[in-house]
């Protein structure tokens, strides 16, 4: 009887095979469908950004319309803004991960967090770039990259504090009881154990976080603006590659539009390797 049902002649057996025959090639057409298109951009921006990214990006400033440049002044501004967003925004949200995962567990105030994380998690960067415009440009009446960096910390927060909820209620319960079975406090515990048994997963969100705020447009808009010089005080309007690219891409000019090809190409590489990396990492660990 068993073997008739997988036999060929099972008109049963010849449906499921055709049904699933179709569903195969269902997906696999889903995923051409999906990886035709990013490869269809990935090709775009690196034909058309590839004759921008030389030296020169890398070394002359932003120039006037119909000269000759770089990107050097936006690319020192968005490093600058991302690595003070991170550090800004990283141990924030390592702490409130922390207690969601380890002293909240599922009370009522856990629950109103991890609620407003999410909230926080899908709202527009527009939002945010408004709120930082609010509370904090409009108060002290000038534009700065310090606006701009706390603006993108507050992107990078919600994506950490999921994170790590997410990893350290992956760390085993034995391993908990055993530090605390021989006289571990629980901040020992956490920080011995806990965040050595995730500090994978944790670093993979941390970069993820980087990659999602590297492209952001919308609250530099609003918080640091433009400078078409080169600044590194953090005081002041600051330039950086996303306001840039937007702007040299709306020009007229070839030449600002031929760099905005060149910054997007390089924003896009960035954030591309930023991902390969975090799945390398999570690889290694799992």
């Amino acid at each position: 009887m068993a073997a008739y049902a997988k036999s060929p002649d099972n008109p049963i057996y010849r449906r499921r095979r055709r049904r699933n025959a179709i569903m195969l090639s269902l997906s696999a057409a889903t995923v051409a469908f999906g990886l035709f298109w990013l490869a269809w951009i990935l090709l775009v921006l690196l034909t058309n950004g590839a004759e921008a990214l030389g030296p020169a990006l890398f070394t002359q400033m932003t120039p006037p319309p119909g000269s000759d440049g770089g990107l050097a002044n936006a690319i020192v501004g968005s490093l600058l803004m991302v690595t003070f967003g991170t550090l800004i925004g990283t141990p924030i949200g390592i702490f409130a991960g922390t207690y969601l995962a380890e002293y909240g567990k599922s009370n009522l105030l856990a629950h109103v967090t991890r609620f407003f994380n999410d909230v926080l998690l899908s709202a527009p960067s527009i939002v945010i770039g408004l709120f930082i415009y609010a509370v904090y440009v409009a108060q002290v009446r000038h534009f700065s990259g310090w606006a701009g960096a706390f603006a993108l910390a507050i992107i990078v927060v919600p994506v950490v504090v999921r994170t790590t909820d997410d990893m350290l209620q992956l760390v085993p319960n034995s391993l908990r009881e055993a530090a605390v079975a021989l006289g571990c406090p629980q901040w020992k515990m956490i920080t011995s154990i806990c965040y050595r048994a995730v500090r994978a997963g944790i670093g993979t969100g941390v970069l993820l976080a980087i990659a999602r705020i590297s492209g952001e447009t919308a609250p530099l808009l609003f918080t640091a603006l433009n400078n078409q010089f080169f600044s590194s005080n953090m005081n002041k309007p600051m330039a950086n590659l996303p306001v840039v690219i937007f702007q040299f891409a709306m020009s007229p000019y070839e030449e600002w539009q031929r760099l905005a090809w060149g910054g997007a190409a390089l924003i896009t590489l960035s954030v591309l390797g930023l991902n390969i990396l975090a799945r390398v990492l999570l690889a290694r660990k799992t």
